[in-house]
């Protein structure tokens, strides 16, 4: 027996995390709100649902990133494939687009256990608690996930935004708050001031709302999923994915070749 609390069909019915798809589901149940219920099999309140839309939204699309870029290109180069554009899109999400949400999740939930269970109570508590976070990656020469931002330099304007959407609706938990200390206490540290992006906050929330730390990623990807889409649905329109492939190809420059060096066992390159 293959047991699942999901989606399951009979030749009447088709049940959906025990209710019935047509009756209890469709046109009852928002797409996000569906989705959350998917992935934690507990239906969310209206204010989780609410912060975690807007988490969903803040990811959508965030412009001509690599994501995107790369979808039009490859729905340029195979306009048959719809799947492969957006796959192509998807699997362009890691470490320096999108893949941050679950990466600054998973950080603050590990500095979380690390405290075991002695969470602060105020912010000078958790000002003090970011303030070790912040020295011990400098130590290790390790970057902060979810600190800084390569256009949003003054301030990512989505971070307050969902700070104050989860206070409102009373899903603040103890990652927003550690992210919040971080970004007071960076600078002591850093010498610099660097803003909070809204990747790094979107991981915060969603790890404050309980969804699983290992999937993070894939809520980013969904909700990226709509912006890739919509940038299918105005390439249709307005096409530049030709122009962006001639920029490169009438605009490259042959040179010699640079061999590769591999690195010698002294840890010195040798030519």
């Amino acid at each position: 027996m293959y047991e699942t609390a999901l989606g399951a069909a009979s030749p009447d019915r088709i049940s959906l995390l025990g209710h019935d798809l047509v009756e209890d589901v469709m046109g009852q149940v928002g797409f996000g709100e569906l989705a959350f219920w998917l992935a934690t099999q507990r239906r969310p309140t209206p204010g989780e649902t609410r912060v975690f839309e807007a988490v969903l939204a803040a990811l959508a699309d965030h412009g001509y990133t690599p994501t995107a870029i790369v979808t039009r290109l490859t729905h340029l180069s195979a306009p048959d494939s719809v799947q492969g554009a957006l796959a192509a899109g998807l699997l362009a999400g890691g470490s320096r687009f999108l893949g941050v949400t679950e990466d600054c999740g998973r950080f603050l939930h590990d500095q979380l256990v690390a405290t075991d269970g002695a969470l602060p109570t105020d912010d000078e508590g958790w000002d003090a608690l970011a303030l070790r976070t912040v020295q011990a990656q400098r130590d290790a020469k390790r970057f902060v996930p979810g600190l800084g931002h390569h256009v949003h330099k003054q301030g990512d304007p989505r971070t307050p935004k969902l700070m104050a959407l989860a206070a409102e609706e009373g899903v603040t938990g103890p990652h927003l708050a550690l992210f919040a200390a971080i970004g007071r206490v960076h600078p002591q540290v850093l010498g610099k001031t660097l803003p909070l992006n809204g990747a790094g906050v979107c991981g915060a929330v969603l790890a404050d709302l309980g969804l699983p730390l290992e999937l993070l990623r894939g809520f980013a990807l969904l909700a990226r999923t709509a912006g890739l889409i919509g940038q299918l649905a105005e390439e249709l329109r307005h096409p530049v994915a030709n122009e962006i492939f001639l920029s490169v190809d009438l605009n490259n420059k042959p040179v010699d070749p640079d061999p590769y060096q591999p690195p010698s066992l002294d840890g010195e390159t040798h030519g």
